[in-house]
């Protein structure tokens, strides 16, 4: 009794989920609900249309029942994707978010430096090795990430260093290929690399762990020192 009332409960919680990702991709897609309709009912009638012409009409529409179903999911994903990305491109952090999403086998450390301009330096390590994301003004985040790389080589300098900057000009990584674009690059350490190399990067902290916090208020008129590292 006690499991039927917790799978219920599970099924509950997908349902609310579903519903309140497709409330949040039609504030941005208002057609999704057309398109996703629209892609099922060509589907199950395809496959409906098949089953009449071969003369089995109920197995077909069964069939197309189910593989409808599963278009209507794949490309409701993939606008829900792309709305989420719409959203978050251009905010702080976006780029932290999506690597923290990226999947398992990696460890993100958000914001591992930064400059009083807020431009800011993600870290994640994973078997590509690591890699370095930098969100902001690209000409300023390049003293940012040869800053980070020296550090990261006099302390992992088996694993290799990858750097990338989030944005839409050149040389640039557009936020909604940023996942893909990590998952693509080639592996080149191991499961017991991986956890060595960030086992040693993790002693050296990050830019919160490294960052003096006063007792009491925060003082009027605190700045950023110059720099682009807290200490």
């Amino acid at each position: 009794m006690a499991r039927k009332e917790n799978a219920d409960t599970a099924n509950q919680g997908r349902l609310k989920q579903i519903a309140l990702t497709y409330k949040m991709t039609r504030r941005v897609d208002s057609k999704v609900g057309l398109v996703v309709a629209g892609v099922g009912i060509v589907v199950f009638g395809v496959l409906l249309a098949i089953g009449f012409l071969i003369g089995h009409p109920v197995y077909a529409g069964i069939l197309g029942f189910l593989l409808a179903f599963l278009a209507m999911a794949i490309i409701f994903g993939r606008r829900a994707e792309k709305a989420a990305f719409g959203q978050m491109e251009g905010q702080p952090g976006a780029a932290a978010a999506v690597l923290e999403n990226i999947g398992r086998g990696w460890s993100v450390t958000p914001a591992v430096a930064m400059n009083r301009n807020q431009d800011v330096v993600h870290r994640a390590v994973g078997k590509p090795g690591i890699v370095l994301v930098g969100e902001g003004n690209p000409n300023r985040l390049r003293g940012l990430l040869a800053a980070e790389k020296k550090r990261m080589a006099r302390t992992a300098a088996d694993a290799p260093v990858h750097d990338f900057v989030v944005g839409d000009g050149e040389g640039q990584i557009p936020l909604k290929k940023l996942r893909t674009t990590l998952l693509k690059l080639p592996r080149t350490l191991t499961g017991p690399q991986v956890t060595a190399t960030n086992d040693r990067l993790k002693a050296l902290g990050d830019l919160m762990s490294n960052m003096p916090v006063p007792k009491g208020p925060m003082p009027k008129g605190m700045r950023m020192p110059k720099g682009g590292r807290m200490r």
